[in-house]
Formats: structure tokens, C-alpha cells, sequence
């Protein structure tokens, strides 16, 4: 008997003396999170690992751009078209700044590369804009997209967010998320740490940088990310990690504070690779348990079509 062939038995003895014990789903009842609401789920068989008013109805902000990044890639529009921004609509004079110009010109790809990494609202409603039909149109695609997704406790009145009337779930918003990731220009895009557009129609450029801190940091393989705030919505992000080899989506809305999502994501994290899901800073518990009291009388679920 040769060496190899030895230690190739002594090994499958060994497994048979001492089985090797596959790693078990951290419990549920052992992670805090600040979001009100949030779900966590592994992309790759749909085995959810977490879930917490997941049904729960509530404006989303920004995470909207992901449906408009779909119904954009999706639309077959002409990617290296340069489009002309427009005058911003009411809500998006009202609710945010730009800096992008009035009347110049930025090609399509890279209105859908700053409305996903720097959530851009100008951007977002550029992309609604030039769809054919206009933003009426756009908004009809957004629905009839969700409808399609099962999303059926989901309504989308804009494209960028701004509109508290946004409205979804954490379990509606799962599905969106599996959709998306398919998309290996929304990936790209939407995790792009940081990136400088050249606009037309007078020539100009503006450097942009990721909402989304986390995608600098070398610890996290992200593969997805957007971020999203109003005061309705409070701070939201999605995003899709690499965890333990596996590609996991995390779903958080409804926090307090910008680093509370970023500090949920890290328990997530930490709770699936060791099981230890720490602990929520006093403020951001507090809001959760307001909130999650409140939100009965505050919400009725509004019917998407």
C-alpha cells in the first residue's frame, strides 16, 4: 500500500469515527438590528435567514432607483445615447440638489451609473424622462415590473424615491433584489466606489462617490448596494455580500441614523460567519421600538395596481 493510499484511507476512517458536522444556520433570536424592518436572505436557493416585519408596508426613498435601473437596462434603450438633462419636475426641484447641469448632455450608462452609486436624483429623473413616453410611461413600466416580480404589495409613483408615496416591503423588496442581481451592469454600477461623469453641450465633469461607505472597505465583497433616505423612509440600504462563499441579500429599512444600517450589516455579517449578532446602539433601539409600536396606526397596506 502506497503512503497516498494510506492517508486517503486513515482520512475517510476518520470522517467515519468523527463526522464532520456541517456549519448550522445561526438562530434568528441571536442578532439586534436597528431597521424596523428587514430581511436576509441567500440568493442562491431563496433560504431565508432572517426576517422581521418583513410584510410591513413602507415608503423606500432611493432604493426605488434599483426598479428604475431595471425597467431602464431592460427597455433595450440605446445605452451610449447622450441624453439631455431636463428641467427637473416638482418634486425633484423641491426635495434635492444637482449639480449637474440644465440643458447638457450625459451619456445614458452613466445617468444609470450616478442614480444607482451616488443616487442622483436629477440623474434618475433623466433616465424616466427620455423613456419613450415620458415619465408617465416610465412610472406604468415600474408597476407593471413589480406586478410581474410578485411584488404585490409594492407601488412606485417616481423614479428617484423622493415621492413618500414609494412604497414596498422587505419581502417585496427581496424580490427585486433577485431580479436585479441578474444584471451585471446594475451590480457594477450600483458598487462603483467612485467615478467622474464628462458631460456635454458645454463640456464639463463632476467626480461622484459611492452613498454607500462600505463599498470601500476591503473587509466586504459587496456585489450590490443602494442606499436610501427621506424622512418618512428613515435610512434604508440594500445590498448583496459575499458571505461564507455565499451570496446573501440584506434588506434593511426604517433606521436611525446613517450608521445604523451600516452597523446592521456588519451584525448580519458577523451573526452568519460566528453567530454572534451583537448589539444596537441605545438611540437607534430606542427609534426601533418606537417605530415598530407606532406603525400599526400609521400604515394601511396601499393595493399596488
Amino acid at each position: 500500500m502506497t503512503y497516498k493510499t494510506f492517508l486517503t484511507s486513515f482520512l475517510i476512517t476518520l470522517g467515519c469515527v468523527f463526522p464532520i458536522q456541517a456549519k448550522e444556520t445561526p438562530s434568528p433570536s441571536d442578532i439586534q438590528l436597528g431597521a424596523v424592518k428587514a430581511a436576509v436572505v441567500e440568493l442562491n436557493n431563496g433560504n431565508t435567514l432572517y426576517s422581521k416585519h418583513s410584510d410591513w408596508q413602507t415608503p423606500i426613498a432611493s432604493l426605488t432607483k434599483l426598479m428604475t435601473a431595471l425597467v431602464v437596462v431592460e427597455s433595450g434603450q440605446n445605452m451610449d445615447e447622450w441624453v439631455m438633462i431636463p428641467k427637473p419636475d416638482r418634486e425633484t426641484r423641491k426635495n434635492a440638489y444637482s449639480r449637474m447641469r440644465v440643458g447638457s448632455t450625459l451619456k445614458r450608462k452613466d445617468l444609470l451609473r450616478l442614480a444607482l452609486m451616488s443616487s442622483e436624483n436629477l440623474a434618475a429623473y433623466t433616465l424616466a424622462h427620455s423613456y419613450p413616453g415620458g415619465v408617465d410611461a416610465f412610472v406604468s413600466a415600474m408597476n407593471q415590473k413589480a406586478q410581474s416580480l410578485g411584488m404585490q404589495d409594492s407601488r412606485f409613483v417616481d423614479a428617484s424615491g423622493l415621492s413618500s408615496r414609494n412604497l414596498s416591503t422587505a419581502a417585496d423588496l427581496v424580490k427585486l433584489v433577485e431580479a436585479v442581481a441578474k444584471h451585471d451592469l446594475i451590480r457594477e454600477y450600483s458598487t462603483t466606489p467612485r467615478y467622474t461623469a464628462y458631460f456635454r453641450k458645454p463640456r464639463y465633469s463632476l467626480g461622484y462617490g459611492n452613498t454607500n461607505r462600505l463599498v470601500h472597505r476591503t473587509s466586504w465583497d459587496i456585489e450590490l448596494s443602494k442606499t436610501g433616505y427621506i424622512t418618512e423612509a428613515g435610512r434604508c440600504l440594500i445590498m448583496v455580500s459575499k458571505v461564507d462563499g455565499k451570496d446573501v441579500a440584506i434588506v434593511l429599512l426604517d433606521a436611525f441614523g446613517k450608521l445604523t444600517p451600516l452597523g446592521d450589516a456588519g451584525r448580519v455579517k458577523r451573526w452568519l460567519t460566528t453567530g454572534d449578532g451583537g448589539k444596537v446602539a441605545g438611540a437607534a433601539l430606542r427609534y426601533e421600538q418606537t417605530k415598530s409600536r407606532e406603525y400599526p396606526h400609521q400604515y394601511d397596506k396601499v393595493s399596488s395596481f
